[in-house]
Formats: structure tokens, C-alpha cells, sequence
């Protein structure tokens, strides 16, 4: 018998398709058309909230074409709870007025092919970077204001092509080739697969996301001629539609083009109403895997290198491609979501005023509105560094990327991987591929207490040793503040004038307290004299 791979499941995951009765909705009273908005909406903006689990996520789209107008799309820890969203769905003023076109059921699910030592020897058996990608794969989020694409497919099972008559290891071959034309697509595309085996009529539902639909249709078209989907690949109906915020449902059905763009309306306590998507559901970011991670291997310890793991009894309809994706939100642009130990979540915003305060500039590096990714690698530096370049790359063929490189510390045995993006989406996608490369150990923000702030300096060449030598001067008085874990100074392997600071405190207030200190004061006065450009202070966490 051919080797089957172990899989390990997640989230289940309920594709609702719903057509709205138009005939119906023009003739029924005013009266009655408002209360199926109201309760519509209240039901969606709940499940976006996901009151209704401790965990999960829900969105809503629009649907173009015959085969439907909406699509409600819910990831939950059972299938109890999709059973419970369907039946408390028509309950609602709003169900009477659609009929349900189709449904598709399924779950995520990692399997044998990403790695053997993490179904052998559990979790702890891999390594941070691998743990962070299996987890966006089986609890993934869904970005926001997306447009989206799902359909179904299954492996062929004929008798000239059959999948599964072929032994493991060619498989695997297959799916890494057919993971390479999506790494093409990192930062476009963004994915979630689920296996379907025994619960729907294919084996697997695909969900691409992208902000430009041309570029959903230039990856199926791509793949399509890859022996995976050639040879193998069967494929179920195609949906298109677009994301928006439950607050556009009357807009919606009025005909008007959603997303509105409006603002959400606030309550009492100055939170927002509505809101598209987790604006609503607890600040998750543009997270979710990334359908342009196809295939390629995961870091050190990883059985099948570029075998591109596989969903459904390890059989990955494209490559496994969805690198990291955990909803690791690119903090370097404004998440500002701390990870302080005392319960204090500081936005952004406020940081960036009490610096302004202060005199501090504390924009991010390369403008106002980009995003930053950093992780921190204990890799050899020059073989890190050839690993980076070669994402590089790929990187800059999108015109969102505008740098990555690989800071090496001082004091740390660690590198740090810094990617700067135009986009969340972006940063998010490069994100996985990053936390991909040899020995990751960490990424920024995710360490305890306040986190990481990053502070990006360009030295005039002329203050190179002398900015290096002050910093060492100020590296023995942060040793003495309360407070304070660790802060190094990492130089740009390719220009020793590129300076990143990654500074570690255990809550906000110790790091507040050293930029209201007379000593960094007097930092930033004589910085405005070495300092080639504007220094940015970026706070990753």
C-alpha cells in the first residue's frame, strides 16, 4: 500500500453560499426590509466578533455572477459550532429573504509532508519558525477588504492518472515544483486550504485572497500547466466576490458598490462599530497563509525540504504553499499591539505622541506609511544572508517591497531579518517566507514583556566609529536602568552606515522612562549632526 502521510486538523471550515430573493425584497414593506438589515447585520457583525466560540474567525463577501450574491465564510473549532451559526442564521428577518445555492464543509489540516519529527515527537520537536507556520495553517485569519476566489478540487483517480497509486517521495516532487510558480506570488496572493475528504464532494477547498483579482487569475492560469494540476488536478465551480464590513450590508442590497469605504460608527466608550473584518474581532491583522508560499522548505530540521507539505492525507492541492501566516502583524507600521505582562496594550498612536511630546520624531523607516517584519536568526551570518538575498529577489519584483536585509548584532549572537512593505498584506507574506529561513528564534513582538522598538539610524560614513563608540557608551546605562532586558546595535551586513536598534524592556514605562532620560536627550541633539537622514523609530511590538 502507497504511504499515506499523518495529518493533524484544526479549524473546521463552512463556505455558505447564499442568493437573495430580489423579487421578494423590492415588494416587502420598508418596515420589514429594515429589520432584515438589523438583525443581518447584528448576526454578522457577532460572528465576526466570534461571540459565539473562544476562538475562530468569520467574514463576509459579496458574490459576483448566477451562482450567488453572498458568501458567509466561518472558521470554527468544530463542527458544532457551524452547525450552530447555520441554524441561528435562519433565525434571523434577514434568511427569509435568501436562499442557500450550495455549501462547502471542510477543516484545515498540516500533514506528514511538512515535517516527520512534529507528528513523531511533538511540537517541541521543531523549530519556532516551523510551530509559527503550522499554526497559521490550522487557525488561519482572513484578511480584510480582499477580493476572494474559492473553489473545490480533488486529485485524479483515473486510470491513466492517479494520484494515489504514486509513491510518497514522487508526490512530494510534484508538489515542490508546483510550489515554485507560487513563491512567484508572494505578497499578492494569500491562501487557506481545508481538506474536505469524507465531509464534501471534492477533497479540498481552496480560498485565495488578493487585492487584484488579475493576479488570482494569473496564478490558477500558471498553475494549470504544472504537472499537479495537469496530470492530477480536478476542479469544482468557481466563486469571485469581495469582502466587506457587515455595516454595508444595506448598502449591498441597495445596489451600491461595498466595501462603502465609510468609517464604522463608534459606541459610548469610543469603540468602533462594525468595521471590516478584525477591526471588530479583537485586532488580528491581515494575517493568513499565502497561497504564494508554495512549496519550498521550512528552515533547519525539515524532512521533506521543498517537498511542499500537503493537506488532505498530505496531499496539498498547491504545494503547501502558506509559509507563516500566523497573524503575526507587521508591527513595525501601527499594530502597536504590546505584549506587556502587566496588561498593558499600548496602541501605537499614543506611543508615537508621548515621543512627539518628548521632541522624539517617531515615524517609520522610508515614509510615514510602510510596514516592517523582523525576525532574529542565530544562523551563520553569510549563510543567512544567501539565504535572504535569493527571497530578495523575488521580493523585488512587487512594487510594494521597498527593503530587506540582514542586520548582524553586536552583542548578540543573533541576526536580525528586517523586510519593509508598503502593505500589511505584504509584510505579512514575507513574513512566512522569512520565518522559513535556518535557525529563527524569534520574530519582533512576540518577545515578553513591552517588545521589541526598532530604530533604524543611517550614519553619516564620516561618524561611523564614533556613533558605534557612543552607542556603547549609552548600551552601560541602559544596563543599569530598571527594566531594561536587552538592547544591541546591529549593523547592515551590506552598508555598515545602516544601523538598526532592537531594544527589549519588560513593560512601556521603563522604556518611556529612558526617553524622557537627559542622556537620550542629549543622543538625539548630537544625532542631528551624524546622522545622514532622519532617524525612524519603529515600534515592532
Amino acid at each position: 500500500m502507497v504511504e499515506a502521510p499523518q495529518t493533524a486538523e484544526g479549524w473546521f471550515s463552512l463556505h455558505d453560499f447564499r442568493s437573495i430573493d430580489w423579487d421578494a425584497w423590492r415588494e416587502a414593506p420598508e418596515s420589514e426590509r429594515r429589520r432584515a438589515i438589523e438583525e443581518g447585520e447584528a448576526f454578522l457583525k457577532h460572528r465576526e466578533l466570534v461571540a459565539d466560540a473562544d476562538t475562530g474567525e468569520s467574514a463576509l463577501f459579496s458574490v459576483l455572477g448566477h451562482k450567488a450574491d453572498l458568501m458567509f465564510l466561518h472558521f470554527r473549532p468544530s463542527l458544532d459550532d457551524l452547525s450552530a451559526i447555520e441554524r441561528r442564521f435562519e433565525d434571523t428577518a434577514l434568511a427569509k429573504f435568501t436562499e442557500r445555492e450550495t455549501s462547502y464543509v471542510s477543516v484545515t489540516e498540516v500533514s506528514g509532508y511538512v515535517s516527520d519529527d512534529y507528528f513523531e515527537e511533538g511540537a517541541d520537536a521543531v523549530d519556532e519558525g516551523l510551530r509559527r507556520y503550522i499554526e497559521g495553517k490550522l487557525k488561519p485569519e482572513i484578511p480584510d477588504d480582499e477580493y476572494v476566489s474559492f473553489y473545490p478540487m480533488s486529485k485524479r483517480r483515473g486510470e491513466e492518472h492517479n494520484w494515489y497509486d504514486l509513491e510518497f517521495e514522487e508526490r512530494a516532487d510534484l508538489m515542490a515544483d508546483h510550489g515554485e510558480v507560487g513563491k512567484e506570488y508572494a505578497g499578492k496572493i494569500k491562501q487557506v486550504i481545508a481538506s474536505s475528504v469524507g465531509f464534501d464532494d471534492h477533497e479540498w477547498g481552496v480560498t485565495l485572497f488578493g487585492s487584484d483579482p488579475t493576479d488570482i487569475k494569473d496564478i490558477v492560469y500558471e498553475m494549470r500547466f504544472d504537472p499537479a494540476s495537469s496530470r492530477y488536478g480536478e476542479f469544482g465551480d468557481f466563486y469571485v466576490g469581495r469582502r466587506f464590513p457587515p455595516r454595508d450590508l444595506d448598502a449591498f442590497l441597495a445596489g451600491e458598490t461595498v466595501p462603502t469605504g465609510r468609517e464604522p460608527e463608534e459606541d459610548s466608550a469610543g469603540h468602533p462599530h462594525g468595521g471590516s473584518g478584525h477591526g471588530e474581532s479583537g485586532g488580528h491583522g491581515e494575517g493568513g497563509s499565502h497561497h504564494g508560499d508554495d512549496g519550498h522548505g521550512h528552515g533547519e530540521g525539515h524532512d521533506h525540504s521543498g517537498a511542499g507539505g500537503g493537506s488532505a492525507h498530505g496531499d496539498h492541492p498547491h504545494g503547501e504553499e502558506e509559509a507563516g501566516g500566523e497573524g503575526d502583524h507587521p508591527h513595525g507600521e501601527g499594530d502597536g499591539h504590546g505584549s506587556d505582562e502587566g496588561g498593558d496594550d499600548p496602541s501605537d498612536a499614543d506611543i508615537r505622541g508621548e515621543l512627539a511630546d518628548l521632541d522624539i520624531y517617531a515615524g517609520q523607516p522610508h515614509g510615514e506609511d510602510v510596514y516592517a517584519t523582523v525576525l532574529y536568526s542565530e544562523a551563520d551570518v553569510d549563510e543567512l544572508f544567501d539565504e535572504v538575498e535569493g527571497l530578495r529577489g523575488n521580493f523585488d519584483h512587487y512594487g510594494t517591497h521597498v527593503k530587506t536585509a540582514v542586520y548582524e548584532g553586536r552583542h548578540t549572537d543573533r541576526a536580525a531579518v528586517v523586510s519593509i512593505w508598503d502593505t500589511a498584506s505584504a509584510a505579512e507574506t514575507a513574513g512566512g517566507f522569512l520565518s522559513e529561513l535556518p535557525d529563527i528564534v524569534a520574530r519582533a513582538g512576540e518577545e515578553s514583556g513591552f517588545g521589541t522598538m526598532g530604530m533604524f539610524y543611517t550614519v553619516k560614513p564620516d561618524y561611523q566609529t564614533e556613533f558605534v563608540e557612543t552607542f556603547d557608551d549609552v548600551g552601560d546605562l541602559l544596563g543599569e536602568m530598571d527594566g531594561h532586558v536587552e538592547t544591541d546595535l546591529m549593523v547592515n551586513v551590506e552598508d555598515e552606515n545602516d544601523m538598526f536598534i532592537a531594544s527589549q524592556w519588560n513593560a512601556k514605562e521603563d522604556a518611556m522612562a529612558f526617553f524622557r532620560s537627559d542622556e537620550f536627550s542629549e543622543t538625539v541633539q548630537w544625532g542631528r549632526d551624524v546622522l545622514a537622514d532622519r532617524p525612524r523609530h519603529v515600534f515592532l511590538a
